[in-house]
C-alpha cells in the first residue's frame, strides 16, 4: 500500500528538521503510540497499539532513520512484531522544502502487512492507514508549528505553571483553629483572679 501528501508548516525548515528527529514530538504524533525509546540518532524502538478493523495489536519494533540529509530529507522506516495479529513494515521519504509560509513537508509512504492483518483485505486495512497516516501529519504539523526554539510550546507551558502548595494552606488553617484554645486557659485565670479581689 502507498499513499503521498504535503503539508504546510508555519516554522522555519530548520524547526521542522529539529521535530521529525525528536522522539518525544514523534511519540505524540504516532497514533496508539505508548513509548519510543532512543538508543542512537538513527535507531529507535516504539510501542505502538493499533486497531485495523475488529483487530486489535500490540506492535513492538524498531524504527531506523536512513538517508539523512539534514535538514532537506530522510527516510523513517520500521518493523513491528504484533504477535497473533501478524507484522508489519512501512516507511516514509520525508522532504522538506522552504516556502514563504514556512516549511512545506512532502511524503511518500509504504506499509506492508502479513499475517491475520493482511487477511483484513485492503477494505480495512487502506482506509485505517491512510486515516493514521493523516493523524500523524496533522499533529505533527501543529507541534513543529507551535515550537520555539526547538522546544515544544506545550512542554514549555506545562513547566511554568505554579506549584500548588496545598500543605501549608492545612498548616495554616490548623493554627487559626489553635490560638483560640491557646486563649481559653487565660480568660479562666483572669476570672479568678477578679474573684480574689472582690
Amino acid at each position: 500500500m502507498k499513499m503521498s501528501g504535503e503539508v504546510t508548516i508555519p516554522a522555519s525548515r530548520e524547526t521542522v528538521w529539529k521535530a521529525l528527529n525528536d522522539p518525544a514530538v514523534l511519540k505524540q504524533c504516532i497514533p496508539g503510540c505508548e513509548a519510543i525509546t532512543k538508543h542512537s540518532d538513527t535507531k529507535l524502538e516504539a510501542k505502538v497499539v493499533v486497531k485495523l478493523g475488529p483487530l486489535k495489536a500490540r506492535f513492538t519494533g524498531m524504527v531506523n532513520l536512513t538517508d539523512l540529509n539534514p535538514p532537506k530529507s530522510y527516510r523513517i522506516s520500521g518493523q513491528g512484531q504484533g504477535g497473533f495479529a501478524g507484522a508489519a513494515s512501512g516507511g516514509a521519504n520525508i522532504r522538506l522544502e522552504e516556502v514563504p509560509e514556512g516549511t512545506t513537508m512532502i511524503y511518500d509512504v509504504d506499509a506492508q502487512v502479513s499475517g491475520k492483518l493482511a487477511s483484513l483485505g485492503a477494505r480495512f486495512i487502506e482506509p485505517t492507514s491512510r486515516a493514521l497516516a493523516g493523524q500523524f501529519f496533522e499533529k505533527f504539523a501543529k507541534l513543529a508549528g507551535d515550537m520555539k526554539e526547538g522546544i515544544p510550546v506545550a512542554k514549555a507551558r506545562v513547566e511554568k505553571k505554579p506549584v500548588k502548595k496545598p500543605a501549608e494552606k492545612k498548616v495554616a488553617a490548623k493554627k487559626v483553629a489553635k490560638k483560640p484554645a491557646v486563649k481559653k486557659p487565660v480568660k479562666k485565670v483572669a476570672k479568678k483572679i477578679a474573684k480574689k479581689k472582690r
